[in-house]
């Protein structure tokens, strides 16, 4: 099986990144994002053994106002 722990907490950071630049907090985010905020936090941490499913960073990116493709660009 393939670790992709480094990609996880690179995806994780940049959700940290845009929900700061939007000044959300975490419980705000999650709200929005309609997902609890534990979870949310370990999405950031890039702390999760099966990953994310897709719809839910869809939801994080809508809440986010932003492209889901950002979530994955090397460079922001």
């Amino acid at each position: 099986m393939v670790d992709f722990s480094v990609q996880y907490r690179l995806i994780g950071a940049r959700i940290a990144y845009f929900r700061k630049l939007k000044r959300y907090t975490q419980e705000e985010l999650a709200f929005r994002a309609s997902i609890s905020t534990s979870y949310l936090s370990r999405i950031e941490r890039g702390i999760y053994s099966k990953g994310v499913p897709i719809s839910t960073l869809m939801q994080i990116s809508k809440a986010l106002d932003i492209d889901i493709k950002l979530l994955f660009e090397e460079k922001i």
